[in-house]
């Protein structure tokens, strides 16, 4: 068992203070604007979704279908009969979400690539007080994560092995040597799966001094061994990441299925822009917001470790610096005093401080055509909260650091980006080196037909009658194009029939399923413009009255990957990324305006 981080009288005061706030309980709202609400609830050793394999677990046979649903296809031409087995299996079988492969093309540059990533990765639940596991990083790439978070500290008790925690709070620590054998024992096992496995990409972020610096160097050559990418894919001299020649940048399938390890670069003049006093909320108490500034100070007042020789060598395509103007991206983009494979580092505030008005926006796509970005959360996120990640997306932005602690929006939107991928997901064109600044923006319409569902699951405990409802969001980069009322669209809340309507529609051969086998037939629209990273969160929740509607089951997918013009069945899970047993008929309509 690890202990816990030794910490001063201050950040215990400061976290006990948060402690109070119950960071993990959700505010209440209004029953119009709930779809908004950040749903989401802790993960498990049980949650299959969040990094985009789950869409590997195809629908099967085992999955239940009403005969209300059955009835439907025979109607819809679907199946020649209700009771064709055959035909239903077939259909059960086929996927509803299908990525083209054009966007796992491994032949590009790995500067063209959104890449799934973790954030703290070995957190259990919160930021400041949350419990370390080397089964976290287990846990979160075999979800899908292809780029994880290491945070390495000197131990005062053993110098010869440095700890993993996060510093200035009362998180547990874990080795850095079991947090490595964990990885290297995850890519031994998909390698014994078949050939093509992805690279995983460690964002080291080190706070030791010199000799453990060494020791990091020592033990990741020791565990890793071969598997351990320490020097570049071609012969020396070759400039990997020329800007004049995007050939010549290192593509993602030389890359193999390597480790390959992000190291700090520190630059005269560097930022930290994680913890902005901009970020703080304003409805923060006095005394929290204080206490909050004493542990920026603390933070601030540590100085930053200067990065040995043999630690750097390492970081062989990705030095992370956090650059202290805009020269990255204004003028000719050439960082300031920065290294030859640079990565930004930096967080959302940071971000979007830079995009505000919109005039660097281009230019920012143009420089993350070329060099990596990875955009971490805004420090006063010390519930495990996360950024919105498809306007960073929109950026090229290809490492987004989310917090896997919770099945949340931000999950739920990042499982549907890398769905059915290896972590590695090509951007869309006009984000690609030969197309920066060239958006293909087509404006279109979407219908969703509903047909019904099968198998909703009902919350323990509940003992009123489910009247399900549908309810979908258009998830977009940009500020709306359309107008906020017009991005959730919703079926109306089905209710089983009376007696009397009952043997009506029995006389008229109709069927009247229960709750749990609802039948909406309904269509949904949309207006909007295109530009290949459209999301929809689809929700089926019930409509009660003089209550918050609970959330049944949930599934988000990326417009791009479904399938048009067929119905199929989308598999439901629950706010922990869990199976439900939960299937929704339905079909994607989309033509050009």
């Amino acid at each position: 068992m690890s202990e816990p981080t030794e910490v001063s009288g201050p950040t215990r005061r400061l976290t006990a203070k948060l402690g109070k706030l119950n960071p993990f309980k959700s505010s209440r709202r209004s029953k119009e604007d709930e779809d908004e609400d950040d749903f989401g609830e802790d993960i498990d050793d049980n949650t299959v979704a969040g990094g985009g394999h789950s869409a590997f677990d195809n629908i099967h046979h085992d999955f239940q279908v009403s005969d209300a649903l059955k009835s439907f296809l025979a109607r819809q031409g679907v199946l020649p009969s209700k009771n064709d087995a055959e035909g239903l299996a077939t259909l059960l079988d086929k996927p509803l979400i299908n990525p083209p492969s054009s966007i796992m093309d491994r032949s590009h540059p790995l500067s063209e690539y959104f890449i799934s990533s973790s954030h703290n990765t070995y957190l259990r639940a919160h930021q400041l007080y949350g419990k370390s596991d080397v089964d976290a990083y287990r846990m979160v790439l075999t979800a899908g994560a292809r780029c994880v978070e290491i945070d390495a500290w000197d131990n005062d008790k053993d110098k010869d092995e440095p700890k993993v925690t996060h510093g200035y709070t009362l998180v547990s620590n874990v080795p850095f040597r079991a947090v490595c054998e964990v990885i290297r024992d995850f890519v031994d096992k998909e390698a014994s799966l078949g050939p093509g496995a992805a690279p995983v990409l460690l964002s080291l972020e080190n706070h030791c001094d010199p000799e453990g610096q060494l020791r990091l160097v020592q033990i990741m050559r020791d565990v890793f061994g071969y598997r351990l990418l320490s020097k570049a894919v071609r012969e020396k001299g070759h400039e990997e990441q020329s800007e004049s020649n995007p050939s010549d940048q290192v593509r993602l399938e030389e890359l193999g299925n390597k480790i390959a390890v992000i190291v700090e670069y520190h630059i005269p003049g560097e930022v930290d822009t994680s913890d902005s006093s901009s970020d703080s909320s304003s409805d923060e108490e006095e005394e929290t917001k204080k206490e909050r500034e004493e542990y920026k100070a603390r933070k601030k007042e540590a100085a930053a470790a200067i990065i040995i020789p043999e630690l750097a060598d390492i970081g062989v395509y990705a030095q992370s610096v956090k650059p202290g103007d805009d020269s990255w991206y204004a003028g000719e983009g050439i960082l300031a005093n920065g290294p030859h494979h640079h990565l930004i580092n930096i967080s959302e505030a940071g971000l979007a401080r830079h995009v505000s008005d919109g005039v660097n926006t281009t230019a920012i796509q143009q420089h993350n055509s070329k060099h990596l970005m990875r955009v971490f959360p805004k420090g006063t996120r010390i519930s495990s909260r996360n950024l919105s990640p498809v306007p960073f997306w929109g950026l090229g932005a290809q490492i987004l650091a989310l917090n896997w602690q919770r099945f949340d929006a931000s999950m739920q939107l990042n499982d549907a980006l890398f769905a059915g991928t290896q972590g590695y997901v090509l951007k869309p064109a006009h984000l690609l080196q030969s197309g920066v600044g060239k958006p293909a923006v087509t404006r279109k319409r979407l219908s969703l037909h509903v047909a019904g569902a099968s198998n909703v699951p009902v919350p323990k405990g509940r003992d009123s009658v489910l009247r399900p409802y549908v309810t979908v969001s258009l998830v977009q980069k940009d500020g709306p194009t359309l107008e906020q009322s017009k991005r959730k669209q919703k079926t109306a809340g089905y209710k089983k029939r009376g007696l009397r309507s009952a043997l009506a529609a029995l006389h008229s051969r109709e069927e009247s399923p229960a709750e749990t086998d609802p039948i909406w037939d309904e269509t949904l629209n949309w207006e909007f413009e295109d530009d290949d990273l459209v999301f929809l969160r689809i929700f089926i929740k019930s409509d009660d009255s003089f209550a918050s509607n609970p959330i049944l089951a949930v599934a988000a997918v990326r417009l791009m990957y479904v399938v048009k013009q067929e119905w199929g069945f989308l598999r439901m899970l629950d706010l922990k990324g869990h199976e439900t047993g939960c299937i929704l008929l339905v079909r994607f309509e989309v033509e050009d305006l």
